[in-house]
């Protein structure tokens, strides 16, 4: 059986798999200001970040539309499986699904599954490499949906970021928790509960924040080597170096990588960010 996986644009897919025809990125917009791109392959990071500080308006996305989906199921493969942020923080997941009725309205009934990642960023890699995985095992269409289900259950995201006021101006986060970080330098400690954020914890200083969200999943995860950490960061590679040696020592993940914020994931994180999965 062949099979496609289409992804919204805040997935973030690693380098080996650029140009693999069996992955197709489903772009958001993305708007600074009077500034207005695609988050696709062509997005620069550090174009982005200097228009987002040159600008006073906080910067906004827009999911893509069913008929960009619809187009993404055009293909000859048996299967198709779609991973999208969160439905909780985005509209990409309820797209998607419309997307699905237009095609089946048009060519009929076919496999496609909406995979509602709950999570963003690294958490969508999650899905895609366990997508890909049962695929490529030669599981049924119904196994692999299953096999995704049951994964959810398992996932974990964790993340601090620097500023959490374009969640806060997004409307993700309360008027509060976002003043308290900032005025105070106090970073929270978010975590990722079906799709919603939650604070964790939290801490003085990115440092000493980080450090204690390492030690926190130190204690969290269970049966590493069955699972792969991803620590993906916006424009901060040597602080998302150490947080990986602090995840690592002492415990073996059956895989670990290091992946940069696409668009979409670089206008929540922000400079500075750190998002965690497993």
């Amino acid at each position: 059986m062949s099979y496609k996986i289409a992804y919204d644009s805040c997935c973030e897919l690693p380098e080996e798999y650029k140009g693999d025809p069996r992955f197709e990125r489903v772009p958001l917009a993305i708007e600074v200001g009077s500034w207005k791109i695609m988050d696709d392959e062509d997005f620069d990071q550090k174009v982005f970040l200097q228009k987002v500080r040159e600008t006073e308006e906080c910067p906004k996305s827009a999911c893509p539309s069913p008929d960009r989906y619809c187009r993404a199921f055009e293909t000859d493969a048996d299967d198709i499986i779609v991973v999208t942020l969160s439905s909780k923080l985005s509209g990409s997941y309820n797209s998607a699904l419309l997307g699905k009725k237009l095609y089946e309205e048009e060519h009929g009934k076919k496999n496609i599954y909406i995979c509602d990642s709950e999570s963003a960023c690294g958490g969508e890699t999650q899905y895609l490499l366990k997508a890909m995985e049962l695929e490529e095992a030669g599981l049924s269409f119904e196994e692999v949906v299953k096999g995704l289900e049951e994964f959810r259950e398992g996932m974990r995201t964790w993340f601090v970021l620097d500023s959490l006021e374009h969640l806060r101006k997004n409307g993700r986060l309360s008027n509060w928790k976002a003043f308290v970080a900032t005025t105070l330098n106090i970073k929270p400690i978010c975590y990722g509960d079906h799709g919603a954020i939650i604070q964790k914890a939290q801490g003085v200083g990115m440092k000493k924040t980080l450090m204690k969200m390492s030690e926190m999943i130190r204690r969290d995860v269970k049966d590493p080597e069955k699972r792969t950490l991803i620590v993906s960061h916006c424009n901060c590679p040597e602080r998302a170096r150490v947080v990986k040696e602090q995840m690592l020592a002492g415990i073996e993940f059956g895989k670990s990588m290091i992946l940069d914020t696409t668009g979409i994931g670089s206008l929540y994180a922000q400079d500075g960010g750190i998002v965690v999965t497993y």
